[in-house]
């Protein structure tokens, strides 16, 4: 059977949609190595990685505390909020009422037009008062004055927890919904309770996809600046506790970006770049994590 005119032209479309998405991916990347290679060419990319001193007024740029705070706020509010977003999908594809369900859709959903300014503002009037309270009247003793103000990185770690739950909720209660549904059915005709059926069928028959879930909210989580601006401390310091005050990269590029220049600005590119190889190994380990398992799952 010939195939349509149109039915030529739809895949050709598709396929330059996919090319440009790559090109500019490729783009972006080419632009901000061109920006901030003379800096590292100049101070050498390790000297410049595991510099533990950011002082752009002496033009002396180490971004280890910059790398080290980007990594333990993002890994800890996966932490916080990867249990609690796969425990809702689980809660909206397969507990919830249907009313229940589409009106709890329909909060989180809710929760991913929320611009970034109110989630710091949130945090700043909220989580931060009482990660104060908590550093001060729980661990007084053992922690320094700037340690107790509220802004570190707990706060951060909890505004950004609640801030990748929508993308983790959707994608995983997808991959719950897209098990097929002999899987469940095969696992009530041999007598196993609802819950081991979805503790040891439906979780590990959607891994993958819960995963992608998973690897979407840790790029937002690398990437968000205006809340961590708000409520981190933006300290760039090694940190020493989890009230620690704190800056991450994407943090220091969006704070000093609008006065620097000269060598200043190709260091914050530069912070860039670094960000950028450390989204593409995040990302990497995680599909290769997600690759090995979806191997040996049977």
């Amino acid at each position: 059977m010939a195939l349509q005119p149109q039915e030529k032209v739809f895949p050709l479309l598709l396929l330059i949609c996919a090319l440009t998405s790559i090109l500019v991916v490729i783009l972006v990347g080419v632009f901000v190595f061109l920006q901030g290679y003379p800096m590292l060419a100049k101070t050498g990319f390790f000297t410049f990685l595991l510099g533990r001193s950011w002082q752009p007024g002496q033009g002396v740029y180490g971004i280890l505390p910059m790398v080290v705070g980007t990594i333990v706020v993002t890994l800890l509010s996966l932490l916080i909020g990867v249990p609690l977003g796969i425990a809702t999908a689980i809660f909206l594809a397969e507990l919830a009422p249907e009313g229940a369900a589409a009106w709890t859709r329909r909060a989180i959903e809710l929760l991913a037009g929320i611009p970034s300014v109110v989630y710091g503002l949130f945090g700043m009037v909220t989580i931060v008062p009482l990660v104060r309270y908590i550093a001060s009247n729980w661990f007084g003793a053992w922690l320094s004055p700037e340690m107790k103000t509220g802004y570190g990185i707990l706060a951060a770690s909890l505004v950004l927890a609640i801030m990748i739950l929508p993308t983790i909720v959707s994608i995983s209660e997808d991959a719950l919904r897209a098990v097929p549904r002999e899987y469940k059915e095969g696992s009530f005709a041999l007598g196993v309770p609802h819950w081991q059926t979805i503790v040891h069928v439906l979780l590990p028959a959607a891994r993958s996809g819960i995963i992608a879930g998973v690897v979407l909210g840790m790029g937002r989580a690398i990437g968000e600046t205006m809340a961590i601006l708000m409520v981190a401390g933006n300290a760039p310091a090694l940190p020493r506790s989890i009230f620690s005050p704190v800056r991450t990269m994407s943090g220091n590029i969006g704070l000093e970006m609008g006065y620097a220049s000269g060598s200043h600005a190709q260091a914050l590119f530069a912070t860039g770049i670094v960000l950028f190889l450390v989204i593409m190994l995040l990302n990497g380990f995680a599909l290769l994590f997600t690759g090995r398992r979806a191997v040996r799952t049977p």
